[in-house]
């Protein structure tokens, strides 16, 4: 069997782990500054009031005046879903995480360990723990087990057989499938709203009607695939951190601070020549939430300049201040290979000489002499302020 451990609003769970007391008061996820205005989870005091998620600000302030934003602390977030995801793994299970708050794994080989389906669900249960209110849901197919999941109560467990499967999918609200908002909306004006009526329909006119998103849609309705989870790879453990005395908002700075990250991370004799597949960078900001971005390398690498070139243009993102600066190795390869080129790529050579020349301007004219021109508001009307020299850091 297929089972799916679930944790609705888990990001706003994570942000309230901090205020405690907010959970039993109307509250909502803010949104993310420059985003749509639209609120994330909510708790079940702001849905009693009338407030939904996905619901737009001004309308749900207007529905519940006192209602209380909370920011978003993405960081924490994957930080308390990384310790459920290993007390899961210690307990035996191999986890395919399908994003935060929602995790897959096959009970088959642990069914034997604790004495039956049930008795292992139960034990995932008690491994995250009772403060995140889990429910899990198991059947044939990994898209029946969401249902189930989404179903079930939290601490409540639901096992669905592929006997009940279309009568148990039938009644469910469409949201459960996941497709395009778009499309979503096109099936209601059309009457679709369960998905038991998506699955009604002839395949060939849904994906002529909605294209490969609907035909998909279609298949989750009536069950889905069955396909096997495979457990995920265990993370690395490198992570390098830097503190800081006051707020930093000058980008420059947290550049540097970024490139003095990468070069001591790279360092670290844990690695032990393995290349970097993937890595994370997150800040804990002046307000008190957090930021985070992940970056995957096309290909594996230890190169200081293309690592940082994969997360430092991140930096422009910072939506406030910041008081601390983490950098973490998520994923690195197990070998320490690399096949060369038969030919140098064009341009190559003259890449190297230039390199050359700007380090021997360096070395003889002193540091800061070496400077790049950087936009910084090109919508400005004062030519000056419209770009900055910056110095080069190659």
């Amino acid at each position: 069997m297929i089972a799916c451990l679930l944790i609705p609003g888990f990001d706003l769970r994570a942000a309230l782990r901090k205020q405690p007391g907010l959970a039993l008061r109307p509250a909502a996820l803010s949104p993310v500054a420059g985003t749509e205005p639209v609120l994330g989870p909510v708790t079940a005091e702001a849905e009693r009031l009338g407030v939904r998620p996905g619901m737009r600000l001004g309308e749900a302030l207007a529905t519940c005046p006192e209602l209380v934003l909370v920011e978003q602390d993405p960081a924490a977030a994957e930080q308390a879903w990384e310790e459920i995801l290993r007390a899961l793994e210690d307990s035996g299970f191999a986890v395919d995480p399908a994003g935060v708050g929602c995790v897959y794994f096959e009970t088959r080989g642990v069914e034997r360990l604790y004495g039956g389906l049930e008795p292992a669900l139960r034990r995932s249960l008690a491994a995250v723990g009772t403060a995140w209110d889990p429910r899990a849901g198991a059947a044939q197919r990994r898209f029946a087990a969401l249902a189930a999941a989404n179903v079930a109560r939290p601490g409540q467990i639901l096992v669905v057989s592929d006997e009940r499967l279309q009568d148990f999918l039938a009644p469910l609200p469409l949201e459960l499938v996941p497709m395009e908002p778009r499309r979503r909306a096109e099936l209601h004006e059309l009457g679709v709203k369960r998905v038991g009526q998506l699955a009604g329909l002839p395949g060939d006119a849904v994906a002529e009607r909605l294209g490969p998103d609907g035909r998909r849609a279609w298949g989750l309705a009536r069950g889905g695939k069955a396909a096997r989870v495979r457990g995920r790879r265990p993370p690395a453990e490198i992570v390098e951190a830097l503190e800081f005395p006051e707020a930093i908002g000058n980008e420059l700075t947290l550049r540097r601070a970024f490139g003095a990250l990468v070069e001591t991370l790279m360092a670290r004799p844990e690695r032990r020549g393995r290349f970097v597949r993937k890595l994370a960078l997150s800040a804990r900001l002046v307000g008190g939430g957090s930021w985070r971005r992940s970056a995957t390398l096309r290909d594996p690498t230890t190169e200081l300049a293309r690592i940082k070139a994969a997360l430092g243009p991140k930096l422009a993102e910072l939506p406030a201040p910041v008081l601390e600066l983490r950098l973490e190795l998520v994923e690195l390869t197990e070998h320490d290979g690399l096949q060369l080129e038969l030919l140098p790529t064009a341009g190559g050579e003259l890449d190297v000489r230039l390199r050359e020349g700007l380090r021997q301007v360096r070395a003889s004219t002193g540091s800061g002499s070496v400077n790049q021109v950087m936009e910084v508001a090109p919508w400005s009307r004062i030519p000056e302020t419209r770009a900055l020299f910056v110095p080069r850091d190659d």
